[in-house]
């Protein structure tokens, strides 16, 4: 009866969906998941029924987060639309079966495949390949176990012809590599660990019988991401070895992304030389110690330049200017610049500056000028600390730059220089930033709507006045310039902190209410914000930023107590379209309160939780579970017991697995000696997306892959 009356209804309005032209139901189709198309919508009409089959929809299919998809599914979406799919990302889908992968041989048109984070031994991939024959892009992980002399000569065939790999290790191997002779495009990601599970250390030799001359004579793009580790860099070397005998007449992209300590050799350094002397470059990202104390930028040449990335670098703003802005010169082409943690930057020289010591502003106004289209921009990790000068401030220099949609900044760049020097702190910050005795402080009233926030006069601050002016922006990160995150990769969980910037100490709840005026934001990072008193500014994003999809919060105001947890649960009930939250901070009460607004954001799909001496309600945690359907990452570290937290994810999973395929849960203490073992299992898209933190603001260049 009711869908009688609402079709009554329509027909009584005049709007009737299936009398629109074909484009405009095509363009609403395209939003819709491809499964669904195939399996559900077609089957509603004959109309639709063609539409579903459309070229524009099955063309190219995205099953990377959908995370509803199983194997049946898949199967039966190969078996109706296999032959017209010529682009096809299943890139995380760890949750399906290995078997899921010999459905792919009916796509015997595929251009390219993106498994990344699928289970693929070698055997099942050389059956898979040897059908596919007009590959030209293919995107895999190298397990242990995998081995190339299992590979048939028609998947040989296959790789010869393919342009462009994307290889995850977790072994040391050459994978694919040698058999690709036709490759333009190289990416590389180690997520090797130095031992094994049982405790062995791991050799970064390669397998007995590999070849070892992998075919670079067409590479174009050349990029290597390490994980921490020294056997990451020992296999590294090895494929670079090629390079440094011969460089690519072609090649413009060469980034290499290595954490820590990555030491120049006799080799790279050929290498460098060589690339000095025969290429031009359009994008660039080095070792720091590569570029640290060399001449190498001075001769290094370059076209029409998109992306640089000088992360950790001691660059200084002198050489920044003269060796890569070529004295600021017209750079419109450079659309991504990542100066994360180049502490001296903005400065004119390095040799005896200190690092909290004021910026050169005519440096970054040469940037600004020269670099007009930038999209990309990340300053974090750093004290970029402005002058007294009037008009030079860092965010009203920034603010020219009109075609922003990532920024990454720390905490003391975005203060008002007359406000840190005569504002004396206040109160709550006069207590120590540690893990020490909680401290009872009372929580005063915030304003909850924009007209309060200006009734303090905040619209003056050159930050407020930079989000203004940025109504584009669509991820923005403000990270304190000496936070680190209590989250390990490979080691221990970190158990101390150290104190803000003294210039961040005035940062807090106004400038938080700032960032609301963006209103297409999707992603926001804030961490380290010690003058969060109750967090009034984040219910004002909640309800301005309707967009918002990714929110992460870590030790935001007093260590000792979460000041700010009324004004987040307020929040997230206006959160309608986030899917991803992050939470870090000491103390934390994931509690039935906090649950309950947290029900609200109806789209959530992961949640993180990471809280020394935090705690949980399981009842809370298992009614949430059961009330936001589509969440199917869950991942707390908290200061529980062993024993609460393993009965708790097992709960999860046995309530939940049979209806969310995807699952994932991990529920585990934060300083427990096993946390890194843990962390291994983590599936990576969740623990390089969400669980670990780090800045992600021009991490690598645009488009790099799909």
């Amino acid at each position: 009866q009711e869908v009688i009356s609402e079709e009554s209804e329509e027909e009584s309005n005049g709007v009737n969906l299936m009398e629109f032209s074909d484009e405009i139901l095509l363009h609403i189709l395209s939003y819709v998941p491809c499964t669904d198309l195939v399996l559900n919508v077609r089957r509603t009409c004959r109309k639709l029924a063609t539409l579903c089959l459309d070229k524009s929809l099955t063309h190219t299919v995205l099953l990377q987060k959908d995370y509803k998809v199983n194997k049946d599914k898949v199967k039966q979406l190969m078996r109706d639309i296999g032959k017209e799919i010529y682009q096809l990302n299943m890139a995380g889908c760890y949750w399906l079966p290995s078997s899921t992968i010999d459905h792919v041989t009916r796509c015997k048109n595929l251009v390219k495949l993106n498994l990344s984070g699928c289970h693929v031994t070698s055997l099942r991939l050389s059956k898979m390949l040897s059908t596919l024959q007009h590959l030209r892009s293919l995107a895999i992980d190298v397990n242990p176990g995998f081995d190339a002399s299992q590979l048939s000569s028609e998947c040989k065939a296959t790789l010869s012809h393919v342009s462009e790999l994307k290889q995850t290790l977790y072994t040391p191997s050459y994978g694919v590599v040698p058999c690709c002779t036709s490759l333009e495009k190289l990416l590389l990601y180690f997520e090797i660990l130095d031992r094994s599970r049982e405790g062995f250390m791991l050799s970064g030799q390669l397998m007995v019988g590999e070849s070892n001359v992998p075919h670079y004579q067409n590479l174009r793009i050349f990029y290597a991401r390490l994980a921490p580790g020294y056997v990451n860099q020992e296999v590294v070397r090895l494929y670079l070895a090629v390079l440094s005998d011969r460089t690519p007449e072609n090649l413009h992209a060469f980034l290499i992304s290595a954490p820590g300590s990555f030491a120049e050799t006799g080799a790279t350094k050929n290498l460098l030389d060589s690339m000095a002397r025969n290429v031009r470059l359009d994008a660039l990202q080095l070792p720091k110690a590569w570029i640290n104390g060399s001449g190498l930028l001075q001769h290094l040449k370059f076209n029409n330049p998109f992306y640089f990335s000088f992360s950790r670098c001691t660059l200084s703003g002198g050489h920044l200017i003269q060796r890569v802005i070529n004295g600021g010169k017209d750079l419109k082409s450079l659309t991504s610049l990542n100066l994360s943690g180049c502490v001296h930057c903005l400065a004119p020289e390095s040799l005896f500056r200190k690092a909290e010591d004021d910026i050169d502003s005519s440096i970054l106004e040469s940037l600004v000028v020269s670099c007009c289209n930038l999209r990309h921009l990340n300053l974090s990790a750093a004290h970029h600390h402005s002058s007294e000068s009037i008009g030079n401030h860092l965010c009203q220099l920034l603010s020219r730059l009109k075609h922003l949609l990532s920024l990454a900044l720390p905490v003391c760049s975005i203060t008002d220089v007359a406000a840190s020097v005569e504002k004396p702190p206040t109160t709550p910050n006069l207590v120590p930033q540690t893990f020490g005795k909680k401290v009872r402080i009372g929580i005063p009233t915030y304003p909850r709507n924009l007209g309060d926030q200006a009734n303090q006069k905040i619209e003056s601050s050159v930050f407020w006045a930079l989000m203004g002016s940025l109504r584009f922006l669509e991820t923005l990160e403000i990270i304190g310039s000496s936070f680190s995150s209590a989250m390990p990769r490979n080691e221990p969980a970190i158990r101390n902190s150290l104190p803000p910037c003294v210039r961040a100490q005035s940062v807090g709840d106004s400038e938080v209410a700032a960032i609301s005026q963006l209103t297409y934001l999707q992603s926001l990072t804030l961490a380290q914000l010690p003058n969060i008193l109750t967090g009034s500014g984040l219910v004002n994003i909640g309800l301005q930023c309707q967009h918002l999809r990714t929110l992460s919060l870590a030790n935001l105001g007093m260590m000792g107590k979460v000041v700010y947890m009324s004004a987040l649960m307020d929040m997230l009930k206006h959160c309608r379209c986030l899917r991803d939250l992050r939470l870090e901070q000491p103390y934390f009460c994931a509690g039935a309160q906090f649950f309950q607004a947290l029900s609200h954001c109806s789209s959530l799909q992961r949640l993180c939780i990471v809280s020394r001496s935090g705690t949980l309600q399981s009842d809370a945690v298992m009614s949430f579970m059961a009330s936001c359907l589509e969440v199917i990452m869950c991942h707390m570290f908290m200061g529980e017991s062993l024993t609460v937290c393993k009965n708790l994810q097992q709960s999860i999973v046995r309530s939940f697995q049979a209806e969310r395929p995807a699952l994932n849960v991990v529920i585990f203490p934060l300083l427990h000696e096993d946390l890194t073992e843990i962390i291994r299992d983590v599936p990576m898209r969740h623990l390089d997306e969400i669980t670990l933190f780090k800045s992600r603001v021009a991490e690598e260049p645009p488009n790099l892959w799909w």
